[in-house]
């Protein structure tokens, strides 16, 4: 392909990948003559089709169940902080596992991790250039010897600085393992695989839930530092992704690998040279800092992180983070660590469901209907603290438990889902890698300063005022979808627009 650049044959990527087409479909052409003459056989019979295209996704399944084990280590670290707080708040610790703390104290727990998280994520763009396998391989080391700074923690100061830690690393870890599964992946297979991974992120969030239930903070941190332990054991054993090695010109590896993955009887040679010319295409196009702030990207960016916002004060960081402690003060006798693991199992089948109902339904439609169930159970959930606040009866332990997870539920399905959907799906293409970014690192601000905020609130409002606060953000979440964002259901990505009145309209856009 270089030298047929350098001969002048040809100039443009779309006729190579025009004459590979061709080729393509004269082979199946002659193919067809050779068999009405009786030169080849007959077709093979449809069990065999269906054992290659088995054999087609078996590896790819394989490599992004062993990465997946980084999603359930970010699970972990999330649900880490609910059960861990309570454990230390406890009057029943061993001397094992003495570390009183204060509210202000476990905030601070709770928020710098999302901190670490920011700037995690902005050092993963760095990282990831020297290979998403080798990122994968060498973050899991410091990772598990974070959680492994807590179990030896003395002072609350050591606790600050191993939160920042996870929370910087899980950044890196999960964005590294997005990239590679996006990499590798079929297209046919992509969404499911990454849906998969996602899932695996809500299995580790309910494990910590409900091994929190049982084990101590201590305890705790021990087990979730044998995840980034099989992860990078798992690691070593696939290759490293064919779009990175043909980036960095390892043109023999790269076919390797794809060859590997698609499956020993598969002719890649179609798709090497796809991802090839595409790869080309973008080193030719590069970034100009002086187009960053047009409209193209104004538009996307302030939908996207409007949505962010509207997603991060929506009430679910308390719920993630602070569980078990909202539990204790909400319930007269129901066990609050039992009630996180429901919490945590409704949001997992949430997930599950998301992706079939935002094609069935639409993106707009449920998160209308998700952000409108989001204000109700907020709303009844605070009206129920405001009256019970000073007697908890035990035989109405069902109706805030009944708002919790009509919450959860409503926000796995629809809120959380779409916010970051649309985050891949509202930026033009010139603009995909710049925009998600710097919505990422909005999100994570707002998240931090979301946990952060919660044990002031509470101090200032209580627990009901917290939640009627947060119930009134998501009625504003409410118009502003109505009002700005798009509805992207069954459009291609090249097609998607953002709605004009979320900046000053266009007067010629409006004529048309």
């Amino acid at each position: 392909m270089g030298e047929a650049q350098g001969d002048g044959q040809y100039d443009d990527d779309d006729d190579i990948i025009q004459i590979i087409e061709q080729s393509l479909e004269n082979r199946g052409k002659l193919r067809d003559i050779l068999q009405q003459k009786g030169d080849l056989p007959e077709p093979k019979p449809k069990i065999s089709i269906m054992k290659k295209r088995a054999t087609h996704i078996t590896n790819q399944i394989l490599a992004s169940f062993a990465v997946s084990f980084g999603p359930f280590a970010v699970g972990l670290g999330k649900g880490y902080t609910s059960p861990a707080l309570a454990s230390m708040q406890s009057e029943n610790q061993t001397s094992l596992t003495t570390l009183t703390i204060t509210e202000q104290q476990g905030s601070w727990i709770a928020s710098l991790s999302l901190l670490g998280a920011l700037f995690g994520g902005l050092f993963a763009g760095l990282v990831i250039k020297h290979g998403r396998r080798k990122t994968l391989c060498y973050i899991t080391l410091p990772f598990a010897s974070s959680w492994t700074l807590t179990m030896f923690a003395t002072c609350v100061e050591m606790i600050y600085l191993t939160a920042f830690l996870v929370g910087f690393f899980s950044a890196i870890v999960q964005l590294a393992t997005q990239v590679y599964i996006s990499e590798i992946a079929d297209p046919t297979i992509r969404a499911s695989l990454c849906s998969a991974a996602k899932v695996l992120s809500h299995i580790g969030l309910l494990s910590s839930f409900a091994l929190g239930a049982f084990l101590d903070w201590r305890q705790l941190a021990c087990v979730c530092a044998g995840s980034p332990i099989m992860l990078f054991i798992t690691s070593r054993f696939i290759p490293e992704t064919p779009s990175f090695l043909l980036y960095n010109n390892e043109e023999g590896k790269a076919e390797k690998a794809l060859q590997w993955l698609r499956g020993s009887n598969v002719d890649v040679s179609a798709e090497l040279a796809t991802i090839h010319c595409n790869i080309r295409r973008m080193k030719e196009q590069g970034s100009s800092c002086k187009t960053v702030l047009v409209p193209q990207l104004v538009r996307p960016l302030l939908i996207t992180c409007g949505l962010m916002f509207f997603h991060r004060f929506s009430g679910v960081a308390a719920f993630n983070f602070y569980a078990v402690t909202i539990f204790r003060d909400s319930f007269g006798s129901f066990n609050p660590h039992l009630a996180a693991v429901v919490t945590g199992s409704i949001q997992l089948l949430a997930s599950c469901a998301s992706g079939i109902l935002c094609d069935i339904i639409g993106r707009l439609p449920l998160l209308i209907l998700s952000t409108a169930l989001m204000s109700s159970a907020l709303a009844g959930f605070g009206c129920y603290s405001y009256y019970f606040h000073d007697n908890l009866p035990s035989h109405l332990d069902w109706i805030p438990l009944m708002c919790v997870i009509l919450f959860v539920c409503s926000f796995s399905l629809g809120m959380n889902p779409i916010s970051w959907l649309l985050i891949g799906e509202v930026f033009p293409l010139e603009y995909r890698n710049i925009g998600p970014s710097m919505t990422t690192a909005f999100s994570y601000i707002c998240a931090f300063v979301g946990v952060k905020t919660f044990v002031d609130l509470r101090n200032a409002l209580g627990l009901h005022g917290t939640f009627w606060a947060y119930s009134v953000i998501s009625v504003i979440g409410l118009l502003y979808s109505l009002i700005f964002v798009p509805e992207t259901k069954g459009i291609t990505l090249d097609e998607m627009e953002p709605k004009a009145s979320i900046l000053k309209r266009e007067k010629s856009r409006n004529k048309a």
